[in-house]
This record gives structure tokens, C-alpha cells and sequence, in this order.
């Protein structure tokens, strides 16, 4: 087991946490919880023997295998297939050893090692590095892609398959979700469930940590507490606790009433029914889980919309995508206010492809509409939030300086408190956002959107690098909100309390999804299950009868003519891939330099404008290389589906 026994670590002169002492027994998963900064990367940099605690100790099992995902991946030219096999230690040590018995013609050797190498599974390595690639999302093929061909959110997809490689007895997760689809992170789930040896993971997915784990650990107030149950078994003990700060629980009664009088109020209103059952909705997890949250520091609502038309948007027979390659076809879809609506689809199915089509050509000039029309109401104000909008904030201005280029006339008090809610308080206010987190930026664009009230939010992906309490204070925001909205997420708890309709985006066709949020992983396994189905195509080519060898030539005749038309658009994807690479690399060392906080004294004004001019530009370059990029990757996936 782990034990850790009066543990007390420091990182600078902030107090992690003091005298902590717990242990974890074998086969245990663990979730650990708590707000940024209160030290649970620091305790797995603790075990990994990265970091010294100040005082007491940590004890496991000498000869315990750990895994855990690497944050860098290196300049590898080998197939992503070998790079994954290299989590399996011990295979490769006995592969290096059978080469040289080999070479020097040990017989005795050879069979010992043969023998170990089929007791540790070798033969069947390969099969099982493919199976986690496949589970990740990538598609057939791409395990003989060299891994630098890779961008770096797949890049990191490796490093988490080739910690999954390992036959570890802890394995480490520091959030594992962030750079997967709802599809993956299902299967992820699955894959962990089904895992033997002691988890420790790191997640802000409430689903994710209430399927997987047995246990919490959480961190706040310099002390790490052991909670038995998953996630939600916590947050009832935890708000146990919380509900004796009388204050904060009356104020949550407070709230409470209100939405019970909104729904008594409006019940019975055909206009209102929508609203009104999603408020009780709201109601039910706010009276089990929100006590859990009383001391968040994040508070903030929607304001009501300044104008509602009847119809906000309207998509007619539309068929859209890239260039000439269609992703989805032929979709009606009528957005009016109140629809709260959640896109579901296999990974490459084209859900960001369908809100970006929402969001329209003048937001993202990458989408054609190929027939059909989109149609947007002259009072339809769209708030559209996507990561890539985090890199169009301007390094050197403040929170409040991006929140006066929206309000020129705002006094910089409202502006402030307004910001308050999303966490930017006192000096956070008034600094400048180069050095921000990836968590912290994600929350000023959404506070700038926001500010902007608008009638129709499209938010793809609206969840990644925030933690829990922030995703809390999201989903209660939007649960008010009385406008219509559209969300494309893997944080299935997010989709469950926030929509009340279900789009399923598959087969280039958008449709109501007939089953609940929770029936979806049900309805994915079956899909896959189809999908591996052979066709009738494939059955005649095993049948052994007359036409079996014309079958055959047919089949390769036509694999060699879609390989012939692949080919142009394969060899365009790795040159916007070997491009992009490049830009973010660029990219990364000039953040590094805004992120020192001499570049904005006085005496380096020069340098600062040269930096601030020369990162804007890359940041122009890199959206332009990623839409190229996207553009040709959805076009290639296309026609290979349509081989």
C-alpha cells in the first residue's frame, strides 16, 4: 500500500499541506480533488520522487511499477505502434535481451526468455497497443504514422496510451480527459473500471471520477482528507459538513425558493413549460449537491437577453463542410429561446463542424455551406465560445482591458465586480494575461462572452481546463439561463443538468438522439459493435465459391484507386501538421518570454512591443495553419469513410 505519514510540503513559501497522513491500499482508485494550486500535481511529483517533502514520508513497495503520462513527447520518427510499446518496460528489456541470445546463438537463453516473454503477454503486445490507440480515437492506420506527424493534442493521446501500455501496479493520472471526446473518454472509463492495480487520478469530470473511483482524496486548507465513495458519496459528506455555516445555507435556501416560485409561478404556462420543468431539474441536484459548493469562489449568472425574437436561427436542407468534402447533409434545424440543447456523435462525426456552422461563415470562414440556407434573425446576438478563441486574447492587456474594449463607457468598478464572479479579483484584475493558466484564460473568455448578453450561446467544449467548482458554477448559470444554447461536450454532467434536448450528429445526418444522456455509452458500445460487423461485401470475399478471386482483384482494384485519390490530401495533412508543429513551438517560447515578469517593466518597453507584435502574428499564422490543417484532415477522413 501507499502511506503517507505526517507529510508536510511547500512549494516557494505557500503551505501545501501539513502533517498529512493516510494510506491507500492495493487496488484502491482514488479520485484527488480540490481547488488549482492546493498541491495535487505536487503529490504526485511527491511519489514520482520529483519533489522532497518538507517533512514526513511516503512509503510504497520497492519493486512497484509506476505509470503515469508524460507531458513532453519527443521528436520520435518511429510508428506511434513502437512508441506505445515502449510503456511496456519489462517487453522491451526482454526484446533487447532475445536479440542479443540471438546474435550469439544462446540456445538455452532463447528458450528461458521465449518462455518469460509469452508469460508477460509479448505476443500479444501488438494486438493490445492497438486496441488502446483504437479506444483513444484513432482511427485504422494510424499506428504506422511516425509520431512527430502528430499535433499535440494527439501527441498527448500517446503519451496516455503508452501509460496504459504499462502493466503498472499504480498508475498516475493528472487529468487524463482534457484532450479527449466524450467517445474516448467512455471508453477511458471502461478501460480503468476493468484496471487491477491502485489508480490515483486527477480529474474535474464529475462523471468520469463518480464511475471510476472508490475513494477521495481531497485537498483544502493545508490537510488531505480520505473520503470513502466516489465523488458524489463526498460531496453529501462534505456538504454535511459545509451546511453548518448557517449563512452560506440560508443563502442556498434562499435560492431554492426562488426557482420554486419561478416553477409554480410558470408551470402551467404552455410558453413557460420548458423552462419551468428544466428549473426543477435544477432543483433536484441543487438541493443534493450545492451545499457542496457554498465556499466556491466563483458567482456569476447570465443577465436576461436584451431581445428574444421568435426565431433565432434557422438551418434549411443545409449540406456543409470543407471545400468540396460535405461532413453533414441535408439538416433542418429551427433554434428558437429556451431550446437547451446538447450535440452527441461519435469523435469525427462533425459536431464542431455543426456549431461552427451555427456560428456562421463570419465567425469561422472555414465552413461552406454547400446547398441549402442558414438563416439568422437581425436581433439574434450569438455568444460563441471554442478553444481557440483563448490565443485571440491579448497578451498585454488585463482582464478589465478586455472587458473595456467590450464597454468603453463601463466604470471600471462594475467591470471589476463583474469579473469578481469568474475569480479575477484585486491584482488578478489588473494583470496582464500572458502568464495566465489555460484554466484561467478559459474563464475570462467566458466572462467577456457574458458580459455581451447574448440571446444564442453556442459553446463547444466550454469545460476544458476548468475544475470543479468553476464547471459547478457554470452548469448553475446556464441551468437560469433563458435564452436558447447549443453545447458540445465530453462532461456528461454538464449535458445532463443544463439540456433538455439531445441532437445526435452521425452518418453526415443530425437527428434527435431517442434515448437520456445516460443510455449513450449503451448506444456508442453497439455502434462499435456494428461497425465491426463484416459487410455483406466482406462475407461474399470469405465465401468459398466461384467468384471468390473476382471478388478479391475488385476489392484491391478499388482499395488501390481510393489510396491513389488519398494520397494528395495524406500529403497535405502532414505538411499542415509539420507546419503547425513549427508555429506552436514558436508560439510556446514567445509565451515563455511574456510570461517573465521584467518584460513589462519600464526599461523594456521596446522589447515588450517587439514580443507582443511578433506573438500576434504567429498567433495569426498558427489559426490560419490549423484551419488548413482541419480542413484537410476532415476531407481526408471523408473520402476514407467513403472508401
Amino acid at each position: 500500500m501507499i502511506q503517507f505519514k505526517n507529510l508536510s510540503l511547500r512549494r516557494g513559501t505557500k503551505l501545501l499541506f501539513e502533517q498529512a497522513s493516510f494510506q491507500i491500499h492495493p487496488g484502491q482508485k482514488v479520485g484527488i480533488t480540490g481547488a488549482n494550486g492546493t498541491g495535487k500535481s505536487s503529490l504526485f511529483a511527491l511519489i514520482l520522487d520529483e519533489l522532497h517533502a518538507d517533512s514526513g514520508d511516503c512509503f510504497y513497495p520497492k519493486d512497484w511499477v509506476i505509470a503515469h503520462v508524460a507531458q513532453e513527447t519527443p521528436a520520435d520518427h518511429r510508428p506511434a505502434l513502437e512508441y506505445v510499446l515502449d510503456g511496456d518496460a519489462e517487453l522491451r528489456k526482454i526484446e533487447a535481451e532475445l536479440a542479443r541470445a540471438e546474435a550469439s546463438n544462446e540456445g538455452l537463453k532463447l528458450a528461458t526468455l521465449h518462455s518469460h516473454y509469452e508469460n508477460i503477454g509479448g505476443y500479444t503486445a501488438a494486438s493490445r497497443a492497438g486496441q488502446l490507440l483504437y479506444g483513444l480515437g484513432f482511427k485504422a492506420g494510424d499506428e504506422n504514422r511516425a509520431v512527430n506527424e502528430y499535433s499535440g493534442g494527439w501527441r498527448m493521446r500517446l503519451n496516455l496510451a503508452k501509460a496504459l501500455m504499462c502493466r503498472s501496479d499504480l498508475l498516475l493520472l493528472d487529468e487524463p480527459t482534457n484532450h479527449l471526446d466524450l467517445d474516448a473518454v467512455i471508453w477511458l472509463e471502461n478501460w480503468l473500471s476493468a484496471y487491477t492495480g491502485t489508480l490515483l487520478l486527477i480529474s474535474h469530470d464529475r462523471d468520469f471520477l463518480n464511475n471510476v473511483t472508490s475513494h477521495i482524496a481531497h485537498l483544502e486548507h493545508q490537510r488531505v482528507t480520505l473520503y470513502t465513495g466516489n465523488y458524489s458519496a463526498f460531496e453529501r459528506l462534505r456538504a454535511e459538513h459545509l451546511a453548518h455555516q448557517q449563512a452560506d445555507f440560508e443563502k442556498q435556501q434562499r435560492e431554492i425558493k426562488h426557482i420554486q416560485s419561478y416553477v409554480e409561478r410558470f408551470r402551467a404556462q404552455a410558453t413557460k413549460a420548458r423552462q419551468a420543468q428544466s428549473r426543477l431539474k435544477a432543483l433536484e441536484r441543487m438541493e443534493e449537491i450545492a451545499p457542496a459548493h457554498v465556499d466556491s469562489p466563483f458567482h456569476f449568472s447570465l443577465l436576461e437577453p436584451e431581445k428574444r425574437p421568435n426565431t433565432l436561427l434557422r438551418l434549411e436542407a443545409v449540406s456543409a463542410g470543407y471545400a468540396d468534402s460535405a461532413i453533414i447533409n441535408d439538416v433542418d434545424l429551427i433554434i428558437v429561446p429556451g431550446d437547451r440543447i446538447g450535440l452527441l456523435g461519435p469523435n469525427g462525426a462533425g459536431k464542431s463542424t455543426l456549431i461552427k456552422l451555427l456560428a456562421g461563415s463570419e465567425l469561422d470562414g472555414s465552413i461552406k455551406i454547400h446547398s441549402g440556407s442558414r438563416e439568422l434573425a437581425k436581433e439574434t446576438k450569438i455568444g460563441y465560445f471554442a478553444q481557440h478563441q483563448l490565443e485571440q486574447l491579448h497578451p498585454e492587456h488585463s482582464p478589465v482591458e478586455h472587458l473595456k474594449q467590450l464597454d468603453p463607457n463601463a466604470r471600471e468598478a462594475d467591470l471589476r465586480n463583474h469579473l469578481g464572479g469568474f475569480g479575477f479579483s484585486n491584482d488578478m484584475a489588473l494583470s496582464p494575461v500572458a502568464p495566465f493558466s489555460g484554466g484561467e484564460k478559459s474563464r475570462l473568455v467566458l466572462a467577456m462572452l457574458v458580459y455581451q448578453r447574448p440571446n444564442l450561446l453556442l459553446l463547444d467544449e466550454p469545460t476544458n481546463h476548468l475544475d470543479l467548482e468553476m464547471r459547478q458554477a457554470l452548469a448553475t448559470a446556464l441551468q437560469d439561463f433563458t435564452g436558447a444554447m447549443i453545447i458540445v461536450s465530453h462532461d456528461r454532467h454538464l449535458l445532463r443538468v443544463t439540456c433538455d434536448q439531445l441532437l445526435l450528429v452521425h452518418d453526415r445526418c443530425v437527428s434527435e438522439f431517442p434515448f437520456s444522456m445516460d443510455e449513450y455509452p449503451k448506444w456508442l458500445s453497439e455502434q462499435n459493435k456494428i461497425a465491426k460487423q463484416p459487410t455483406e461485401s466482406t462475407r461474399a470475399m470469405e465465401a468459398p465459391d466461384a467468384n471468390n478471386a473476382d471478388a478479391r482483384k475488385d476489392k484491391k482494384r478499388q482499395q488501390a484507386e481510393l489510396r491513389k485519390r488519398l494520397q494528395p490530401l495524406s500529403n497535405k495533412v502532414k505538411k499542415a501538421e509539420t507546419e503547425l508543429d513549427k508555429l506552436h513551438a514558436e508560439q510556446t517560447e514567445m509565451e515563455q518570454q511574456l510570461a517573465d515578469a521584467d518584460i513589462y517593466s519600464e526599461h523594456n518597453k521596446q522589447k515588450l512591443q517587439a514580443c507582443l507584435l511578433k506573438k500576434a502574428d504567429l498567433d495569426q499564422r498558427c489559426e490560419a495553419a490549423e484551419n488548413h490543417w482541419l480542413e484537410a484532415s476532415e476531407e481526408l477522413e471523408t473520402l476514407s469513410n467513403s472508401g
